[in-house]
């Protein structure tokens, strides 16, 4: 049975990868939107990859660099298209689906926008299961696949191909995106639907349909389950909060420390470095990367960025357990607290 993400299911789409996504710009989130809008037409087919002929060429999709650039210099609006079509030319082979980087707002909808305009399915999954900041970090190169070569479209209509080893992708990505504008399209991962069967986080796009709907609770948008942590005061803010996470480079390290405001009345230690990577309580370790930790505003219900926080907010952190494959050995290297420069 052919199921399609339509109109009506990208509105659901689109407010379900805002229930956990930080780093959202309002003006490139609601460009996006419409963007997705002006070309999802009569609806773009969802698959699973395991639904997908085994030697069907599948590439992730994923807006790179700094979401506020894009709001501040607009896309021509073939850019994923263009994207996909260098890395098919450098491939020689054609694309049959696009997937998911990761799915945090722009990110869930960037990935739509290429599948209607090449005019194949989108998978049902994602990269990651949740966010992380880097392009490397992802299941698929847990899973063995290379996330080159990669093809980049910029927003003035560059085009650039990148071949490099697979731990040098973010090294070289980060330059080129700041020369051509602070943010481009890639497609990159190329792999067949075999392998992306074998190394993708399923269901994760249908889970954010669901969530995106009027009343359903925002832990339904985790993959593998949430816990609220606590609720609390930011009380205060140290270090550089900065802005290196909104141009995909590295920030400086930061604290915020918040005052429990239920139970035991803990004081709550955030540790950040591009997120929150680190939750200790009256200083006992309580949650920490691969899993995702949040803080969301009890005022308007929004995942509060780390160079948003400030003293006198009140907000509740949730904690997003990991896909497994997070937990293992190597998941725990390439997402793990050292990672981060978190010594655990």
């Amino acid at each position: 049975m052919v199921r399609l993400i339509d109109p009506a299911g990208l509105d659901r789409l689109s407010a379900g990868s805002r229930v956990l996504a930080t780093g959202a710009a309002e003006s490139s989130y609601n460009l996006a939107l419409d963007w997705a809008h002006s070309v999802v037409g009569g609806g773009v087919e969802l698959a699973a990859a395991g639904e997908l002929p085994d030697e069907t060429v599948c590439v992730a999709v994923s807006l790179v660099g700094s979401t506020t650039a894009l709001g501040e210099q607009l896309p021509a609006g073939d850019e994923p298209e263009r994207a996909v079509r260098a890395l098919e030319r450098r491939l020689g082979e054609r694309v049959g689906a696009v997937v998911a980087l990761n799915l945090a707002a722009e990110n869930a909808l960037v990935p739509l926008i290429a599948a209607a305009a090449l005019g194949v399915p989108l998978v049902d999954g994602d990269g990651t299961g949740r966010v992380f900041p880097l392009v490397e970090q992802t299941t698929y190169r847990l899973g063995g696949v290379s996330a080159a070569p990669l093809a980049l479209a910029g927003g003035s209509g560059e085009l650039v191909v990148l071949e490099t080893a697979a731990d040098r992708v973010e090294e070289l990505l980060r330059p080129v995106v700041l020369s051509v504008g602070g943010w481009a399209v890639a497609a990159c991962y190329p792999m067949t639907a075999r392998d992306l069967a074998r190394v993708v986080v399923p269901g994760t796009v249908s889970l954010l349909m669901r969530a995106g709907e009027p009343g359903v609770p925002r832990a339904a948008a985790a993959p593998y389950g949430a816990r609220t942590l606590c609720r609390g005061r930011i009380l205060a803010v140290e270090g550089s909060t900065g802005h290196g996470s909104d141009m995909g480079l590295p920030s400086q390290p930061s604290s915020i420390v918040l005052r429990e405001s239920e139970g035991l009345g803990r004081l709550v230690r955030l540790e950040a470095h591009n997120e929150v990577v680190l939750a200790l309580a009256d200083g006992a370790v309580v949650a920490v990367v691969p899993d995702q930790i949040c803080m969301i505003s009890l005022l308007d219900g929004m995942v509060v960025d780390v160079d948003k926080a400030e003293p006198g907010l009140e907000v509740e952190i949730m904690v997003v357990r990991a896909a497994p494959v997070w937990h293992t050995e190597r998941g725990l290297a390439l997402g793990g607290p050292r990672a981060f420069g978190i010594p655990l």
